[in-house]
């Protein structure tokens, strides 16, 4: 498949990026991912070393685009969950404080 990453056209193949990434190490997610293999992935790791390009040089965005299109699962950074019914952060600073509850 041709794709453009940072203004570079590349012809990208499943099989190519399984082989690329084969052996490297993933690093700690921090941002959105895509799953290779059995592995999850920085998304910029996967695009620095598929491209050997600066991570600087390309967004998150077009190697996301990319992976989706070969058939890589790819997922945003996950969201905290929201604090639990009734405890709200000027509450647990009043508390902290020793206030007395409400």
């Amino acid at each position: 498949m041709r794709c453009v990453i940072a203004r570079f056209p590349f012809e990208l193949t499943k099989t190519g990026v399984l082989d690329a990434m084969n052996g490297v190490t993933p690093e700690e997610i921090t941002g959105e991912s895509v799953i290779i293999g059995r592995r999850t992935y920085p998304v910029k790791q996967v695009g620095q070393v598929i491209t050997r390009q600066d991570r600087r040089d390309f967004t998150a965005r077009e190697v996301v685009l990319a992976m989706t299109k070969l058939g890589f699962t790819c997922r945003d950074l996950p969201r905290s969950s929201a604090p639990a019914h009734g405890t709200g952060s000027l509450r647990d600073a009043s508390a902290a404080l020793g206030a007395p509850a409400a």
